[in-house]
Parts: C-alpha cells; structure tokens; sequence
C-alpha cells in the first residue's frame, strides 16, 4: 500500500499565485498518495509550499522559536508566578509542562524534515517531470538549505554547547523520509552532514537563482511597473520568502560562527554584504530608520530570508496587543536597561508600545509584528517572520574579521541603528562584549539572543533580565519523543 505524505498539500490557482500572498500561504487541499504527489512539476512545487506552511507551525517558527518559548529562556517576557514560561525562564526542565514543549518543539521540526526528505527522496528518480528550466534545481536546493537551517536550529537548541561538544546530546541528521527519528550521530558527524547539505545547495541555487540577476526590490514586485523582473511564474519571485542562494550563503556564516570556523563564517557573510545588483548597488542594504516610519516594524527591506505570515496581525492581537507578551511597566526597562537610553537608537524610540489597561496598569509590548496597512500592495506587505537579516552578517563580520576591520563593521552596523561610536576598544574581547549586548537588542522577539548566549557559554551576570532564582543552564535534557507522530 502506497504511503500518504504526512505535510500540506496545495490547491494553487493561478489567481490565487499572482496574489501578494505568493504560493506560500494557500489554503490546504488534502493529503496525497505519494506516486501521485510527485508525478508532475506542480506536484513538487506544491510539496515545497507545505513545507513553508509546516515552517510556520506555531510550535515552531511561527510562535515558539520566534517569540515564544525561545525568548522565555533569556526572560525577554514578564511572567506570571508558577506558570509554564516562568518554568522555562527558571531552566526548571523537570517541569512536565516545560518536558512537553520542548517535546513538541523537536518532534515539529523533524516533522518538517521528514517532508522535506520526502521530496529529495523522490526529486532525482523522477526528475523527467519537470519541464521549466531551472526548477528542479531551485526545490532541491531549497530542500537541501532548509534541511540544513532546521537541522542547525536543533543542534543549536538542544545540543552541547560548542565550547564543550563532548557534553551533552548527540543528535539525529535526518535524511532520509519515515516517521521514526534515526540513530545519533556524533557533533562532529553532524557537523559534516550540515556542511554538506549547505554546500551541495548552495552549488545547485548559484546556477538558477533568479536573486543573482535581480534585486530584491524586482523580485519583491515581478511584472511591476518599477520592476525588471518579468515573468508570469511566480513560483520563482519573491526569493525574499525563499530560501535563496544568499540565505544559504548567510545560513553557512551563522553555522560557521557557531562551529567555531571563524574564517569560513567571515568569507560567507562577506560574500553576502558585498553582493551587487547589475547596477552596482548594494543587493543587502542595512536598514537606517526610515522603514519604521512606514510601519515596516520587521525590516522586510533587510530579510535575507523570512516566512511569509498571513495570519501575522492576528498573532500580534492576540499575544501582544492583549499584552500577554509584555516587558516592563516603565520606560526604564526598555529605554533604559535595554539600550541605554540612548534618545537615537530608532528601535529605542520606535519599537515599543505603552499599553494600559482598563485598570491603568501600563506594560511595554513590542511592536515587531504589528501590521498597519489594510490593503497592502506587493511593496508593503510587511508579514513576514525574519529568518535571517542582514544586520546579523554585520555583527558575524565584526566578530571574525581582524580587530580594525571588525570595529568598522561594527561601526556601520551602529551607525545604521544611530547610535553613536563607542569610545575606542582595544582587542577583540571588549568588542564581543559589545557584540553580545546588541544581539540582545537586535533580535528581541527573533529568537536569537540564547543561541548567542549559548555558544559564547554567557554567564548568569552578564543576562540582563534572568531571575535570581535561575539556575541557569544551555544544556536541555534529550526529548522523550523519538518519532514525528
């Protein structure tokens, strides 16, 4: 009896493609038999849209590895007594409700990898299908970067810490389709197996990726009347909400920085920022201000990769307008202890919101995820979930280059932000240090910061909110599950 594939399979109208939700966000169809699913080229492109969908999962990027469980671990959010985020803020993994997140975080995952191992299982044996040139190409690549990015976030999360490998969970490099999560490997081994995935994708995308040819801005609005990109398949637009061949190449420099390859980490982020368009302008720019003035609250213009999220103005009602997701009931814990109380940073003076209730108590929500624009056109649609942004490249550049060329990066990346230089650092320790506060600040709500504290093994002091009563910890216990459901 022929499998069912356990992802989302789409129903893709033409009408439905041209819309600004591209082929990432239409409605689920049913679940296919596999023979079928892969008999055509649209079956594969609807096979990879699923995954996208799965990506979204609010158990995984959509909630809890964005500004959910993720962000209690470095307490970005205040908590209520007893409950299951302070639990998680406390490291308390004993807990059996903090033992169940983390269960479903990692069975969601390998899920999604299991999807996408089931379209590389079948790509190459029925390759014949596919009929546009370059199409085979662009879904096994983004298969292969995917694969990698998700694999990555596992070992980040509940892995050894990179200091010291041979303490803590050796995990599972998944690549082959079915329910059960395979033998562990060894963190070496991983590290090979991601490498591989990073490298064969990359060489695959840099040979038909349209993002090499086309701006961001082109590829953002295709057939537009400012665009140069013209094409009626959308499926190969809006590489911004794909994982392209930049992202892939910015994928490899945080994986580098997190392996301890400091020079394959700063070649992989300076290919990047040093990408030109045929014009010669900057492919990647960093953003300095004005999209905050446009209600452009998660630097889409800066989004080397990011999930499009039609549903990102409910998860903003419903977790921080509520003020569910809230931090401080003063200015002082944002303005002051976060970023210095600068009076220039923009995300100082733009990113937050006062709410007070009916009651008059007031809390600060972060406005990352609101949406403004009723009716937005394909140029501010803004509902997407930052993956990777260019701004990280900045801080891996200042970290791995040699001292004078890292403070310039890091002088660039400040003055983007506009706040003023530092006075002079003299080596390369009170740089990281600088480095690290703006991690904190920068990705607040991304769910980056506890990747940074982990692999730099940060120590209690140096939290900015972490509870006294922590016991801080960055090795999470091996999940109970070891299948995908």
């Amino acid at each position: 009896m022929k499998k069912l594939l356990y992802f989302t399979i789409m129903a893709a109208s033409s009408a439905q493609l041209v819309s600004c939700n591209k082929f990432l966000d239409i409605a689920p169809r049913t679940e296919v038999r596999e023979d079928q699913q892969f008999n055509s080229e649209q079956g594969f492109k609807d096979a990879l849209a699923g995954v996208y969908i799965n990506m979204k999962d609010l158990s995984t990027y959509g909630t809890e590895l964005s500004f959910g469980t993720i962000e209690h671990l470095v307490s970005s959010w205040d908590v209520t007594s007893n409950s299951l985020e302070q639990q998680i803020g406390l490291f308390n993994f004993s807990d059996s409700r903090v033992i169940k997140t983390f269960d479903n975080i990692f069975s969601k995952q390998y899920k999604t990898i299991a999807n996408i191992n089931s379209i590389l299982q079948n790509i190459d044996a029925n390759k014949s299908v596919f009929k546009t040139k370059g199409t085979y190409e662009l879904i096994k690549g983004e298969c292969l970067g995917l694969r990698a990015l998700i694999h990555l976030d596992l070992m980040r999360l509940y892995g050894p810490m990179p200091k010291e490998p041979s303490i803590g969970n050796n995990l599972s490099y998944v690549t082959e389709f079915g329910k059960e999560i395979k033998t562990h490997i060894s963190y070496e081994a991983y590290r090979e197996m991601l490498f591989q995935d990073i490298n064969n994708s990359a060489d695959l995308l840099k040979t038909v990726d349209p993002l090499l040819e086309y701006s961001m801005a082109d590829l953002r609005n295709p057939n537009g009347s400012s665009s140069k990109f013209r094409n009626d398949d959308t499926f190969i637009a809006f590489r911004n909400m794909r994982m392209n061949y930049y992202a892939i190449k910015a994928l490899e420099a945080r994986a580098a920085l997190w392996y301890g390859e400091n020079e394959k980490a700063y070649n992989a982020a300076k290919e990047v920022v040093e990408a030109k368009n045929t014009d010669n302008t900057q492919k990647f720019k960093i953003s300095t201000g004005p999209e905050f003035s446009q209600e452009n609250f998660t630097l889409t213009t800066e989004q080397i990769f990011g999930l499009y999220n039609q549903q990102m103005s409910t998860a903003y009602t419903d977790f921080f307008s509520t003020g569910i997701y809230r931090k401080g009931t003063s200015s002082t814990t944002i303005n002051t202890k976060l970023f210095g109380n600068t009076g220039t940073d923009f995300r100082e003076s733009s990113l937050w919101n006062l709410l007070v209730d009916q009651g008059g108590s007031k809390s600060y929500v972060i406005k990352k995820y609101q949406i403004l624009a009723e009716t937005p056109t394909a140029l501010t649609d803004f509902k997407q979930i930052p993956m990777i942004r260019t701004s990280e490249l900045y801080l891996i550049l200042a970290e791995t280059a040699p001292l004078d060329e890292g403070l310039e990066y890091f002088k660039q990346f400040r003055d983007s932000r506009n706040i003023s230089t530092l006075s002079v650092l003299q080596n390369k320790e009170s740089l990281l240090a600088e480095i690290v506060k703006e991690y904190r600040k920068e990705f607040y709500a991304e769910g980056q910061a506890f990747y940074t504290y982990k692999r730099l093994n940060i120590s209690k002091e140096q939290f900015l909110f972490l509870p006294a009563s922590a016991t801080l910890t960055y090795l999470l216990p091996m999940p109970t599950v070891e299948s995908v459901n």
